[in-house]
């Protein structure tokens, strides 16, 4: 089971030599990759039409960019697996996320993983020329065009929303095509599946990035049965878990892990926001700790 870090986008602020310490020191640790969120702009939660903000996030809150972030990092790191989890795909140009994505494994010599999920963010949708409504639908034709975009020098296809003439990145990734992971299909705080996006994932992703919790493996099961029932061995289908410290205390760890082991989670990754950690040496302690759990 891989070890991945959640990159405390909230918490650890603007400055570039804290954001490389922090890369360097989660890879002596022995990390096999960093996870990062992708949220381009925060509302102010005074909004015009009077309704209340229910987002999780707001203007105020800080946000490094995935792919800018990567690059930079590229040159820091020599081991660790960088992957956007997740590009909100559906606000974004899709031969630009390709082309981006592309040259971060280009970067990493061939580390990095695309993880993207449809959003919930209307603001942004708004401000990034996009329609929030067809969201669903069009992830998937976007997903068919950064493959296509990532295995075949020359693209020439007509799409629902994309056309493309005769035309290719260049340099293509290592990695063709770069694995596209998904998050979504499950609501943690309801312990409630989201069905069309479940089978969605089962049916194209190369992995779950899942919000499941210890306790409830019904999703799991279920995941997996979609995998199966789609045609696919779903023992070739990532499926990447997440311990969230402001929610389980250190001396539980032991006991998510062993239960992400034994459900066949292939990736681990620790979230250290909202934890109360004080500054970044107290992220690097805990993320210390929770490798140990891993590791042993």
């Amino acid at each position: 089971m891989k070890l991945g870090a959640v990159f405390p986008q909230l918490e650890i602020g603007p400055d570039p030599a804290d954001v490389a310490r922090y890369a360097r020191e989660i890879e002596r640790m022995g990390y096999d990759h960093l996870v990062a969120y992708d949220h381009v702009l925060g509302a102010h939660p005074d909004r015009p039409d009077k309704r209340p903000w229910r987002g999780a996030y707001t203007h105020e809150s800080l946000f490094h960019e995935p792919f800018v972030l990567f690059g930079y990092l590229a040159g820091i790191v020599e081991r660790l697996e960088l992957t956007p989890a997740v590009i909100v795909l559906p606000q974004r140009q899709t031969a630009l996320v390709a082309k981006q994505a592309a040259e971060v494994d280009v970067l990493t010599r061939g580390r990095t993983r695309l993880g993207v999920a449809v959003g919930w963010n209307a603001v942004e949708f708004e401000a990034l020329g996009e329609d929030f409504h067809t969201r669903g639908r069009r992830i998937e034709e976007q997903i068919a065009v950064l493959r296509a975009l990532w295995t075949e020098p020359v693209v020439d296809l007509t799409g629902r929303w994309h056309r493309i003439t005769r035309a290719g990145l260049n340099p293509l990734p290592v990695q063709r095509p770069i694995p596209v992971w998904m998050g979504g299909g499950y609501l943690a705080p309801r312990k409630e599946i989201v069905e069309p996006a479940l089978r969605r994932i089962a049916r194209i992703a190369d992995g779950w990035l899942t919000h499941v919790q210890p306790e409830d493996e019904r999703p799991i099961e279920h995941f997996r049965e979609l995998v199966r029932a789609a045609g696919r061995d779903d023992a070739r289908v990532g499926l990447e878990g997440r311990v969230n410290a402001y929610a389980v205390g250190a001396d539980r760890w032991p006991a998510h892990v062993e239960w992400w082991r034994r459900v066949g989670a292939t990736h681990v990754e620790l979230n250290t926001m909202g934890a109360g950690y004080r500054s970044l040496d107290e992220h690097l302690e805990a993320l210390a700790r929770f490798a140990h759990v891993v590791r042993g």
